[in-house]
């Protein structure tokens, strides 16, 4: 298997059934990259776009995936970042950093549908957050009872 160590990328409605290597493809309609795994095994790697998961940039030329793509579930368990058309190969990480890193994933995707479900029409995500509690549950409680009583 030959790490790439470049990336072309190309805007699609629908992906192709037949995935070359090499490329990264696009779909803004259905907010969604798609590759095959840049360390040459052939995997199919699915990178959704949203606030809660992978942020695509197109600087007018070149596009660049973050946070990083770390593959564990496949046996290659390659790591790189695809930073202007290039890939940034990463250090392999140990089992207690993938177990952290899946812990934190999941964290910052239930907080982030969590905040859009209690959004109304009227809402923005900036307004809900203005009036949502500042410190935990326990900081509010060792605030409250910190408080001067007459």
């Amino acid at each position: 298997m030959k790490r790439r160590t470049e990336i072309t990328h190309e805007f699609v409605e629908y992906m192709p059934d037949d995935l070359q290597e090499g490329f990264v493809y696009v779909s803004v309609q259905f907010a969604t990259a798609l590759h095959k795994c840049c360390c040459g095994c052939g995997s199919q790697v699915v990178t959704p776009l949203s606030p809660a998961d992978w942020k695509l940039i197109f600087d007018g030329e070149t596009i660049s995936l973050d946070p990083s793509i770390g593959n564990w579930s496949f046996p290659c368990q390659s790591h790189y970042w695809i930073k202007r058309d290039k890939v940034v190969w990463a250090r392999q990480w140990s089992r207690r950093e993938i177990e952290r890193g899946r812990s934190d994933d999941l964290s910052a995707r239930e907080a982030y549908f969590n905040i859009k479900s209690h959004l109304t029409d009227n809402d923005s995500a900036a307004t809900k957050m203005e009036s949502m509690p500042k410190k935990s549950l326990w900081g509010q409680l060792k605030g409250w009872w910190a408080k001067p009583r007459d």
